[in-house]
């Protein structure tokens, strides 16, 4: 008999018009805002002209309404009541109706989840624990010194520690990841960075390597694509791929994954040998990964309501919205369809989605 997984990867490849399953994850961009400056990201480097940008603060109104957030709940009860909730973009802890409607879901039974910088974790730990948040994810750039100098505040490091202490601290408490994206800035400090956490009681840390779009590699994904998909440059603002030490960052991977912690330690994506490593970051035109697997578990639902495929790092393709129609309607929409066969068509990925972590 075969499993649930195997019948949806079937469905997946035989008739992505038309699954037969619901979406894992809703990813909600509750807001438009963020109370950070990162280096490594378009948005905190003001750069509103990318599709990334774009995804996260181009719309209106600035914050998702509580009713549009409250519909969005029911609608995934409904009809889909496995799906997790994803509160992803821009900074969630800045949205003013996050408890409220953290409180909503888990009456509802839905699994909620957070994906934050925690600057202002300290003062929402508590109000977070007594809505019924499942799991938090922490981002966080290395140790103190190199955190701030990438966040561009000086106490962002350590607002989010006091944050994690506070929220382990309680004895209802959702479970507690951290996340670390790999940038020039901090290879020769990951080490020291899971070290500083290596007693704490987390669930992960995992290290993302840096997700990017080339300029070169967005005009070759337009020629064929740009009239339905279009690319554009991402999260290259101030990174200096070229300054990325490799061997080193290799050596720091080997020695991190023989350290023996009470917790997961993860790479994304994963590589057996140096040579993979290289190729990701002096080659992006060659795929690492198979095929976009969020197109086919995600959508991302935006504070006006539109919805796109996967999340803020997916093409800008308006496939519904959630105000005038179902959340089944538009799992199934023929533009979300389309956009599933054209991926299997051209063998699981997109030539700008081959650095995108939904590949790997």
């Amino acid at each position: 008999m075969l499993s649930t997984s195997v019948i949806k990867r079937i469905n997946a490849l035989l008739m992505p018009q038309r699954l037969f399953y619901g979406p894992e994850w809703i990813v909600l961009g509750v807001n438009n805002v963020c109370n950070l400056h990162c280096k490594m990201c378009d948005v905190g480097l003001g750069n509103t002209d990318t599709v990334f940008s774009q995804n996260l603060v181009g719309t209106s109104p600035m914050n998702m309404p509580l009713d549009l957030i409250r519909h969005i709940i029911n609608e995934a009860a409904n009809h889909y009541p496995n799906t997790k909730l994803g509160y992803a973009f821009t900074e969630p802890l800045v949205y003013p109706h996050l408890v409220e409607s953290l409180e909503y879901a888990n009456e509802k039974g839905l699994f909620t989840s957070i994906t934050t910088n925690a600057l202002t974790l300290p003062q929402k730990a508590e109000a977070l624990a007594n809505a019924g948040l499942n799991e938090i994810y922490v981002s966080l750039d290395g140790p103190e010194d190199i955190h701030n100098e990438i966040r561009g505040h000086p106490k962002s490091f350590q607002k989010a520690v006091e944050g994690i202490q506070k929220l382990f601290s309680l004895k209802h408490r959702p479970e507690v990841s951290i996340f670390c994206v790999i940038t020039e800035w901090n290879i020769g400090y990951l080490k020291a960075f899971v070290e500083f956490f290596q007693d704490y009681p987390l669930k992960e840390i995992g290290f993302m390597h840096t997700n990017f779009t080339p300029d070169w590699l967005a005009e070759k994904h337009n020629a064929k694509f740009g009239g339905l998909y279009a690319a554009t440059l991402s999260n290259t603002g101030e990174i200096d791929l070229s300054k990325m030490d490799l061997k080193m960052l290799w050596s720091e991977m080997e020695a991190i994954k023989s350290m023996k912690l009470n917790f997961k330690v993860s790479f994304s994506p994963e590589f057996e040998h140096y040579n993979g490593l290289e190729t990701f970051y002096r080659h992006p035109e060659i795929k690492i990964g198979k095929r976009c697997n969020d197109a086919f578990r995600n959508v991302m639902i935006k504070s006006d309501g539109s919805v796109i495929p996967a999340h803020g790092r997916c093409y800008n393709l308006n496939v519904g919205n959630i105000h005038n129609q179902s959340l089944a309607s538009i799992w199934n929409s023929s533009q979300l369809g389309q956009f599933r066969k054209t991926l299997n068509q051209e063998g699981g990925l997109l030539p700008a989605c081959s650095r995108c972590c939904s590949a790997f």
